[in-house]
């Protein structure tokens, strides 16, 4: 009984010891909130600004064509010849119809292009701004003794004294007061 109740003292010791090395030091978090850092910074709003009328100009294009090509369609509708019309008539027509439809064609393509455009800029400007942000996050961490950085949006509550969001705003404002909105070139595929 007595070996026994030593072995199982043993394995206690031997299982209890790893257990009391591997205990870490209680987390400290801090909270950032990427989307206010977006829009309250220098940089962000600048960007939106820029963004924003390119976005209006496409809207505006997209408001015109639709106004065009509405016109020019009722008028192809109602001047559409009947199956009795001469086959120069008919002909015609259908000539009119095939150049409608390639227009219409060619202008959603270029919308669907400047629309693509306009979603690289945008997400070059988040890039640059998370690229600038990453450092001073880093350093805020450091400062404050933090082993996690968390964006705001991953949290269900948090304490305001976790949150360092205009911290790291007004140091972003300081280091990178512009972006830029024209997003780099994509290689050509080959």
């Amino acid at each position: 009984m007595k070996t026994m109740l030593t072995a199982v003292a043993l394995a206690t010791a031997a299982i209890a010891a790893p257990v009391a090395a591997q205990t870490l030091p209680p987390a400290v978090i801090i909270i950032v909130d990427m989307d206010k850092v977006f829009q309250s910074t220098a940089a962000g709003r600048q960007a939106q600004t820029e963004l924003k009328t390119r976005l209006d100009s496409i809207q505006a294009r997209v408001t015109s064509l639709r106004t065009s090509f509405g016109t020019e369609e009722q008028t192809l509708v109602s001047t559409r010849p009947a199956q009795a019309a001469t086959p120069a008539a008919i002909t015609a027509w259908e000539t009119k119809a095939k150049d409608f439809q390639t227009r219409k064609t060619q202008a959603e393509a270029e919308l669907a292009k400047r629309e693509q455009d306009f979603q690289a800029s945008r997400q070059f400007v988040l890039k640059q701004i998370n690229d600038g942000a990453q450092p001073i996050i880093t350093t805020i961490m450091k400062e404050r003794g933090a082993s996690i950085a968390l964006a705001e949006g991953a949290t269900l509550q948090h304490s305001a004294s976790v949150d360092v969001t205009n911290d790291v705003v007004a140091r972003l404002d300081k280091s990178l007061p512009r972006v830029s909105t024209a997003a780099p070139a994509t290689p050509a595929a080959r």
